[in-house]
């Protein structure tokens, strides 16, 4: 009886550390169709980072306010500040393969029209690929403007491990 009751303890030990120790995947919830997913479930236990809203580095610090050369145009500050994003990420140990939502904020451009397909490349150039077959939940928001004039991206990044 002492063996049984022991052996029974030995093993609920074992499995409750088994299950500790290790870490869920994240469930990605795919749309085939599509280049962002569905939805995604974080499993109890994960470790979650969030970048606060990003925008590209300046291209010409030399351009006056309200100048697009200051930034670029919507592809160059796309590319921008998913570089920016994969840096802030890198820095707190986290890679772009961790990265399963993004908050996209696009503004006009000086003809007073938001470049969609721009912001779409960028994205297809970090997300669902080759290197990163990875899509991420994601919503992208045409605003008014940003901050500043010249600004017409900002980019909020969620990633978990």
């Amino acid at each position: 009886m002492k063996n049984s009751i022991g052996l029974i303890l030995a093993a609920l030990i074992f499995f409750s550390c088994q299950n500790n120790n290790s870490k869920q995947e994240l469930k990605r919830i795919d749309r085939p169709e599509s280049s962002i997913l569905k939805g995604v479930f974080v499993p109890k236990g994960k470790d979650i980072f969030y970048t606060s809203g990003l925008v590209s580095e300046v291209l010409n610090p030399d351009a006056p306010s309200g100048d697009m050369s200051k930034y670029g145009d919507t592809y160059q500050q796309s590319i921008g500040t998913l570089k920016r994003i994969k840096e802030t990420i890198e820095a707190e140990g986290y890679n772009m393969k961790d990265v399963f939502f993004l908050r996209v904020y696009l503004a006009p451009n000086e003809s007073g029209e938001i470049d969609w397909d721009a912001w779409f490349k960028a994205y297809g150039e970090f997300f669902n690929n080759e290197e990163n077959p990875n899509k991420v939940a994601r919503s992208t928001i045409g605003v008014y403007k940003l901050a500043r004039p010249e600004l017409l991206v900002e980019v909020e990044a969620v990633a978990a491990k």
